[in-house]
């Protein structure tokens, strides 16, 4: 099901050009081609979240709740999951159906392909778009068909091309021993640890790549993006939020652990 109805001089009345810029972004950056019709655009933003990768991509794989936090995002239903992964045993989303609307008159349901490695990126591709990932790494999940009848994937018409991939980054932080918050005794750092547990944090990458077919849609999509790039990663990181401090809680990560598909 698709529709666009209002006219392209409303919607751009609706979406003004504004610089979005997040307080707590370590990186962002928005690239957009001078012609928005010469090739794909692309948003592009980095967050270091206090929390372990395991969790935050616990988040990240359930495509079937994103309908629950993320902006625009008005249904979403996992249509196939990939074999059991040979490290944890979980099937993830393989293959997905997601509408999307950015008011109640504009929205459009589409396919996507979803590639997940556990716990370090999930990609979702549509239309032309192949997956980035190593073939290695993604070998739990099926061939994808090259033929758009055997693809639903390939059979989108409003967008040429689409990439959503998110990629995790942990690492570890130890405060530094107490005794070099004074400068008499830092020549003993070398010989003592702190007594604080470590903590784990989490470097999260967020790529949207997009590439319209109508013209008037590559034009919409370039005034619109900075408050696309800007709800959506304060919406992920509500969400992550929520999780932590509960009682909402993610759907596990995979299919054995809670991943249900909607009927």
């Amino acid at each position: 099901m698709q529709s666009f109805r209002p006219s392209l001089t409303t919607l751009l009345q609706q979406y003004p050009r504004t610089t979005c810029r997040l307080s707590s972004l370590r990186k962002h950056h928005r690239t957009f081609v001078s012609n928005p019709f010469s090739g794909p655009q692309t948003l592009t933003a980095t967050r270091t979240l206090q929390h372990p990768s395991k969790l935050i991509y616990s988040i990240i794989s359930d495509v079937a709740s994103y309908p629950h936090f993320l902006p625009y995002c008005q249904n979403s239903m996992v249509t196939k999951y990939s074999s059991p992964h040979p490290v944890d045993s979980k099937q993830y989303p393989e293959e997905a159906t997601l509408t999307i609307g950015f008011t109640p008159d504009v929205s459009d349901t589409y396919t996507s392909r979803v590639y997940c490695v556990p716990y370090e990126t999930v990609e979702a591709v549509s239309g032309l778009t192949n997956t980035t990932l190593p073939a290695a790494d993604i070998a739990h999940h099926s061939l994808r068909p090259t033929d758009a009848d055997e693809d639903p994937a390939r059979k989108h018409t409003v967008l040429t091309h689409l990439l959503t991939r998110w990629t995790l980054r942990p690492y570890p932080y130890k405060p530094p021993p107490l005794g070099s918050l004074h400068p008499e005794t830092t020549h003993k750092n070398h010989e003592e640890t702190s007594e604080l547990p470590g903590q784990e944090k989490t470097e999260v990458n967020l790529t949207i790549e997009y590439q319209f077919a109508n013209p008037m849609y590559a034009a919409l999509s370039t005034a619109a993006s900075a408050t696309v790039a800007d709800k959506m990663i304060q919406a992920f990181e509500t969400r992550v939020r929520s999780v932590v401090e509960g009682p909402g809680h993610a759907q596990g990560l995979g299919r054995k652990d809670g991943f249900r598909k909607k009927r």
